[in-house]
């Protein structure tokens, strides 16, 4: 793999767009792909991860040098939401190997770690 620092002194690098609205676009279905009442794309990386590599090798041919992996909203707590929070490991673990696999050797991964949604109590120890 190549030091990406040395990259960014050579050239722009490229990321590849929003995951979540690149699977808005798709024709996707709550019981069949998600498996969930609701739409959490990190449950993907488990239920359809042929769907997630094929929005990266699509950032890929669009000319993304690098990467994110499918885990904006796969903290902890966000993952609660749709009952997913004993799974946030595995998931984490999914999305980046399936990202990495996609990259190949000479390109890019990074995580994407979005907010929580959540602000701490002013009583909070």
């Amino acid at each position: 793999m190549r030091d990406f620092l040395s990259a960014t002194r050579e050239r722009i690098i490229v990321y590849d767009g929003g995951m979540g609205a690149t699977l808005e676009q798709f024709d996707l279905s709550l019981e069949r792909d998600y498996r969930l009442p609701g739409r959490c794309h990190e449950a993907l990386v488990l239920n359809r991860p042929d769907v997630i590599e094929g929005v990266h090798a699509s950032m890929l041919e669009a000319g993304a040098e690098v990467l994110e992996t499918d885990t904006f909203q796969a903290s902890r707590l966000k993952l609660s939401e749709w009952g997913l929070e004993d799974h946030t490991l595995e998931i984490n673990l999914k999305a980046a190997e399936i990202a990495r696999r996609a990259a190949g050797e000479h390109r890019f991964v990074a995580g994407s770690i979005g907010p929580t949604g959540f602000l701490p109590a002013s009583d909070d120890p």
